[in-house]
């Protein structure tokens, strides 16, 4: 049996699961979205993906049509149904059927989707070996103007940078800001390690506040490793010490190289292997059990 995807209260094989041609969704990226890790078949960090949720939504007065606790349970339900012990949720919430125009006063009922499948962006070399980056020419979309904080379904200014990440023929890209500083990775969260002290860009630079990332300053604490927010530049970046990245899918992954520049001694350095060990032990132990 193909997967089964939960749409607006049923479910469709994956070949039959469709949405209207007048969702906002898809005329006007008008919606949210939320990756959620299945380990050990349990949902990884679900109350804090809700939260996320919940909150991007206040923000569109994007009414979610289930409660949180009806939502947290469809959820469970549709991983149940996939059998899954290992995998991921991509849970969108649409603005619904409206029509051409823009308002969204036109749409009267939002979608659920709920899709439960697998999800590996980079190859298992890069874990032992590290990334390769470069820095694209595609700045982040500036906060004033669309909160990074929206985890919105238009993420046309994430395509346009991996398409130089394509071109250049590495594994991600680094994206500044309009000031010039970092403001995190593609897809992922962005972390440089100097001295011993993890460095991050703050929220406010144009980063997401990633649910990895979270994780990332809890397992810090637990070993005793100072972690920081502050502005990163790409010098900074380029003598780091070493540096890696965090997010849903690619969890904690090492980056060896910026630019072609080699960061520290070209290998995964200590500090990051200790947190991918740690985040490994972590996320076999830690979520919502979907049984």
């Amino acid at each position: 049996m193909g997967l089964q995807v939960f749409i607006d209260g049923s479910f469709f094989p994956e070949e039959e699961a469709k949405i209207s041609v007048f969702d906002h969704g898809l005329l006007y990226g008008d919606g949210i979205f939320e990756g959620i890790r299945i380990y050990n078949r349990r949902l990884f960090m679900l109350e804090e993906h809700l939260d996320r949720l919940y909150s991007g939504a206040k923000v569109l007065k994007l009414e979610i049509p289930l409660e949180r606790e009806e939502l947290s349970e469809r959820i469970r339900e549709t991983a149940r149904l996939n059998d899954l012990s290992e995998g991921y949720v991509r849970l969108v919430i649409t603005r619904g059927k409206g029509d051409l125009g823009l308002s969204p006063l036109n749409c009267s009922n939002p979608s659920v989707i709920i899709i439960v499948s697998t999800i590996q962006i980079y190859p298992e070399r890069v874990y032992t070996e590290g990334l390769h980056l470069v820095t694209t020419s595609t700045r982040r979309n500036n906060p004033d103007s669309l909160s990074p904080q929206i985890k919105s379904l238009n993420y046309l200014n994430h395509i346009l940078a991996h398409f130089e990440v394509v071109q250049a023929g590495v594994d991600e890209g680094l994206v500044l800001n309009d000031s010039g500083y970092v403001a995190e990775c593609i897809v992922d969260n962005f972390f440089s390690v100097k001295d011993g002290v993890i460095i991050t860009p703050p929220t406010n630079a144009g980063a997401l506040y990633g649910i990895t990332r979270l994780v990332v300053f809890r397992l810090a604490e637990q070993l005793g490793i100072e972690i920081r927010e502050e502005n990163l530049s790409l010098v900074e970046c380029y003598t780091s010490d070493e540096c890696f990245l965090s997010g849903t899918a690619a969890e904690i992954a090492p980056v060896t190289h910026i630019d072609s520049r080699q960061v520290g001694d070209g290998r995964p350095g200590p500090v990051t292997k200790k947190l991918m060990e740690a985040f490994g032990d972590f996320k076999r132990v830690n979520g919502v059990p979907i049984d």
